[in-house]
């Protein structure tokens, strides 16, 4: 044979089976373009030398890995449906006198003109778009990058490697298939599976079990330590239910629907039926990806924006003022020393403070057995701990809750106010005591301590104690000093306030602060401690944790987007091939066109919607628990969260309703004989 015979059939085969080979193309190309990009930024320089850029890099390095892992899965997925298509092409080439080795040579062909083509051009739009996307990251982090157009070797490396191994990995699969299939069963292939599968009730009730008990922990975790504890628990029965219910439920659901002869024996309804319940199984599957995908989008985009839109008030939770002063030092005294040394910069400075706010407070770690706070080791160290029960806690006494909260609130020595964090129920008993202790009657706080911040830090749940004076505070720091000795905690003194002036000057003031205050300090009085934390100088880092988890969170839901539209369209030209010759029998004998497409649009509707309404199931029972693991960002704002859940549910509804359109236009031209094989 002339040498340019296998790259001329192969091209052939690719230019006559368009309708399937097309997408799958872009998609790789697309998928390509995402890794460079994802990867270009990551490697870049200029992003690392952006305020917060290391911290971008490390999210969008796992990024790479994510799409790197979904493009393996769904490239091999997509490459099963142009198989099953071209196994009958490979059956008729094989019958007329080909053999193994010779169709082989047609799939590597075919392979290394994919790979090619999607690799180099692929390549070619990453280079090309990488700028806009430095320019969008630098955006996100309100920084600045110069015009200068690179290109990554590091990426091109990794991108061309990675893709290079997908294509060999999916050859060789297809290679397998043909290899092991004989000529009839290739002639044949696409007749496979038409035996109507039965009803498994079994599976069914084990995939609404499954789920049933996946919603549970979502709606029953109250705690945000346990919510990320369990939360790819969660997502796996989630998966596994979904896939469950779609393969097997689905076929149960037909049969119902087959029951019902109101519903059943109607034109429209009896041919979509009869046509869905013969291929369920692998349609079921399609499907399930579909849904789980969608899933993956929406959790994704709501949790990352949410994240985004909220990050100056939630970074406002977490520095209440511009400059937050936190020292300790054994001296009766310290307080007044610290606001003294304060002064002195801001005199430098020529600066006033504003809303100031200035308490003293002890932070243990108590795990709670019902109304007593422990706060032995052994207890914590327990590998069999219950996370839910571990509290960090704030003591303050009474007269500086009175200062800071504005109120002339009064307790009586065996009284204690109580305010507990990341929920809504308060206190739960009516006393609290404390090991080693006293016990103290519970009056129950229904506002937090206002300008703290203190507590968002903690990965834990939180309850602000008032006790009576200064006295029952030191009780406790003896109690804890006894058992942690050299491990304890130490009373510390807080003093923040707002000021006017700019940021930069700001940031400067805070290292004026730090010498102040270590300066200070003589040799003998060595161990004191300061912390001065500036809103200003936290902002940049902080806005890069939050904008790191959109940048990724918007990139891995566009791939995800596109993962779930070729599963639609792949499932919808296939069946339409499928079903192509019930429906040319159907017009035959007396079928109009009007009634085939009713007929398709009761199939379509009756499935092709299933994914998405219980991808918003699956997202209203997951939204307690996604509430509960934002609070470990310092997310508090429900509202916000609920408004974006709402309008990214509602977006994502618009766009799958025109990938319907598109689709079922498609299938009801291959069917109708509008569009030629």
């Amino acid at each position: 044979m002339r040498l340019g015979f296998y790259p001329k059939l192969a091209l052939t085969g690719i230019m006559k089976n368009k309708k399937t080979y097309f997408p799958y193309i872009l998609t790789s190309l697309g998928m390509v373009m995402m890794l460079y990009i994802v990867s270009f930024l990551t490697y870049s320089e200029s992003v690392r030398a952006m305020p917060g850029g290391v911290s971008v890099a490390g999210f969008l390095g796992l990024g790479c890995f994510v799409i790197g892992i979904f493009s393996t899965i769904l490239l091999f997925y997509t490459n099963s449906f142009l198989i099953r298509r071209r196994k009958k092409e490979f059956g008729l080439y094989n019958i007329l006198g080909m053999g193994k080795r010779n169709l082989a040579r047609i799939l590597i062909w075919e392979t290394l003109m994919i790979a090619a083509f999607s690799i180099l051009a692929g390549l070619g739009c990453g280079i090309l778009f990488s700028k806009i996307a430095e320019l969008v990251v630098a955006n996100i982090l309100n920084s600045d990058v110069g015009f200068a157009f690179e290109i990554s070797g590091a990426a091109l490396e990794m991108t061309v490697c990675w893709f290079a191994a997908i294509f060999l990995l999916i050859l060789l699969n297809a290679l397998r298939q043909i290899h092991l299939a004989k000529p009839i069963e290739l002639m044949h292939s696409e007749a496979v599976g038409e035996k109507a599968p039965k009803a498994n009730w079994i599976l069914a009730f084990f995939g609404v079990l499954l789920l049933g008990g996946a919603y549970w922990l979502a709606i029953s975790i109250q705690n945000p330590v346990d919510a990320m504890l369990w939360f790819f628990v969660a997502v796996i029965m989630v998966i596994l239910a979904t896939y469950l219910l779609f393969i097997a439920g689905s076929v149960a659901f037909c049969r119902i629907l087959q029951k019902k002869k109101g519903y059943y024996y109607k034109t429209n309804h009896f041919i979509s039926i009869s046509s869905m319940v013969y291929r369920m199984k692998r349609n079921g599957a399609g499907l399930a990806s579909i849904c789980i995908l969608s899933t993956m989008v929406l959790v994704m985009i709501s949790s990352t924006s949410c994240l985004y839109i909220g990050r100056e008030a939630t970074m406002r939770e977490r520095y209440p003022k511009n400059m937050m002063i936190e020292a300790q030092k054994d001296t009766e005294t310290f307080e007044e020393e610290l606001q003294q040394s304060a002064k002195r910069v801001l005199d430098r400075y020529h600066v006033t403070p504003e809303n100031e706010k200035a308490y003293r407070y002890l932070s243990v770690g108590a795990f709670m057995e019902g109304s007593k706070a422990i706060f032995s080791r052994d207890k914590v160290e327990n590998m069999n701990v219950d996370y839910s029960k571990i509290y960090q806690c704030f003591f303050l006494p009474l007269s500086d809750y009175n200062q800071i909260m504005g109120t002339d609130e009064t307790l009586a020595s065996d009284e204690a106010f109580i305010y507990k964090t990341r929920s809504d129920e308060g206190y739960a008993y009516d006393s609290i005591s404390f090991e080693n202790g006293k016990t103290y009657r519970v009056r129950n706080l229904k506002e937090k301590i206002v300008g703290s911040g203190i507590d968002v830090a903690s990965v834990f749940s939180s309850y602000f104690i008032v006790l009576p004076d200064m006295e029952a505070v030191e009780e406790i720091y003896q109690i804890q000093a006894d058992i942690y000795g050299e491990n304890r905690s130490e009373i510390r003194s807080y003093y923040g306030f707002d000021l006017s002036c700019d940021e930069a000057v700001q940031i400067e003031m805070r290292d004026a602060f730090y010498s102040e205050f270590i300066g200070a300090v003589d040799a003998e009085n060595s161990g004191i401690y300061v912390n001065v934390e500036c809103a200003a100088a936290e902002r940049n880092d902080f806005y890069a944790l939050y904008g790191g988890f959109f940048c990724l969170g918007i990139i891995l839901g566009i791939v995800f987007i596109c993962g779930a539209v070729l599963i639609m369209y792949y499932k919808q030209i296939i069946e339409g091939y499928e079903d192509q010759s019930r429906f040319e029998i159907l017009q035959k004998v007396g079928m109009t066109k009007r009634e085939i497409k009713k007929s398709i649009n009761s199939q379509i509707l009756t499935v092709f919607f299933m994914p998405l309404l219980l991808a918003g199931l699956h997202m209203a029972f997951a939204f307690p628990l996604i509430e509960k693991m934002l609070l470990l960002f310092g997310v508090v704002n429900t509202k916000l969260l609920v408004f974006v859940t709402l309008g990214s549910y509602g977006v994502f509804a618009v766009f799958y309703i025109l990938v319907y359109l598109a689709t079922s236009r498609a299938y009801y031209g291959i069917v109708s004989g509008k569009t030629s094989e």
